[in-house]
């Protein structure tokens, strides 16, 4: 019989989870678009855009928690539509459970005069491992613990290193000043063990909304405060985010309640700021930090930390084809 490595019986214990594999959520979701919708890719001012954020989960608990998520997206709007490329890591426990997961994806979009419907899909391949030398078997231990430098006579695991095939897809709309959007994730039921059994990996189902509302109506560039909730269930634990923002020129701040219905889980601060170059697109860098309200508590687990970067630009030429579309539609990226 194995021993369950501590970090993650920790993190199934404490946080009143199942052992049920558990998608992580960004705080930021607004800066890895993709992530939280499949529909959301294209949905920006520009040809090309790539965004990287980095997530560290808890950080004085033993044990990593780091999530990371790389995406690429190019606008085509000869064809209406946007294709990206989007690999996600993940790192949890002192036995180092690793996924990776690599996705493309495609979306079209359906402009009206005021507003713009989108459509995505998605679809990848999954990769999750386990460092075995890192696991502890029942042969390793005596009555005063683990034996030092004690080998095991278990074989390991015998899927250890799977791969499987995964799918998304979501809808977004932006109707004037107002967005919502529902994704779903994992809609193929994957097998993900590492023994041979069934360990089939629950659909993810996000759901969104925001509204900008202009200090100054007249003014498309004025100030701005942009409430946003969302919702995400998985393995029947839901969990929902709300809040604003302000934004105003480069310069976006928020703050944010994240909870499950029956206990808080963390308020969350977060700030992003433009660059904008002459001719070389925007880069966008943003910062948020967890503050954990959960039985865990702050003292505990120093709360959790995000750092992400995206960058746009267009491509000479590219835009000759925009005549195609309706450029009277506002597009997700200005609530953020």
């Amino acid at each position: 019989m194995r021993i369950v490595f501590v970090a993650l019986l920790f993190y199934a214990v404490f946080t009143n989870q199942s052992l049920y594999a558990q998608d992580h959520l960004y705080s930021q979701f607004y800066d890895a678009p993709i992530y939280l919708n499949p529909a959301l890719n294209g949905q920006f001012d520009g040809d090309f855009r790539v965004n990287l954020i980095y997530r560290n989960q808890w950080t004085a608990l033993p044990g990593p928690l780091n999530y990371y998520t790389i995406s690429s997206d190019l606008n085509l709007p000869m064809y209406n539509s946007g294709v990206g490329l989007m690999i996600t890591k993940s790192t949890e426990g002192t036995a180092y459970l690793d996924k990776i997961n690599i996705s493309s994806i495609y979306s079209y979009h359906v402009e009206f005069e005021n507003a713009q419907l989108s459509f995505g899909l998605q679809a990848g391949a999954t990769n999750r491992k386990v460092d075995e030398d890192k696991l502890v078997f029942l042969d390793q231990l005596n009555g005063s613990g683990i034996i030092p430098n004690g080998s095991s006579s278990s074989l390991g695991l015998p899927f250890n290193n799977r791969f499987f095939f995964d799918s998304g897809a979501g809808v977004n709309l932006v109707l004037g000043d107002f967005m919502v959007g529902v994704s779903g994730q994992h809609l193929n039921r994957p097998n993900e063990s590492l023994s041979g059994g069934t360990s089939i990996l629950p659909q993810r189902y996000n759901g969104y909304a925001s509204y900008k509302i202009l200090t100054d109506p007249s003014f498309e560039d004025s100030p701005a405060f942009i409430p946003s909730v969302v919702f995400s269930t998985q393995a029947g634990v839901a969990t929902f985010s709300t809040g604003v923002q302000y934004k105003h020129g480069a310069i976006n701040v928020g703050l944010w309640y994240r909870g499950d219905g029956a206990q808080n889980d963390a308020v969350v601060v977060s700030l992003i700021f433009d660059i904008f170059g002459r001719d070389s697109g925007k880069t966008r860098f943003g910062l948020s930090h967890d503050v954990t309200t959960s039985k865990l508590n702050y003292a505990n687990t120093a709360g959790t930390t995000e750092a992400a970067m995206s960058y746009e630009t267009t491509i000479p030429g590219w835009g000759e084809y925009e005549y195609k579309m309706n450029t009277h539609a506002t597009k997700c990226y200005s609530f953020y």
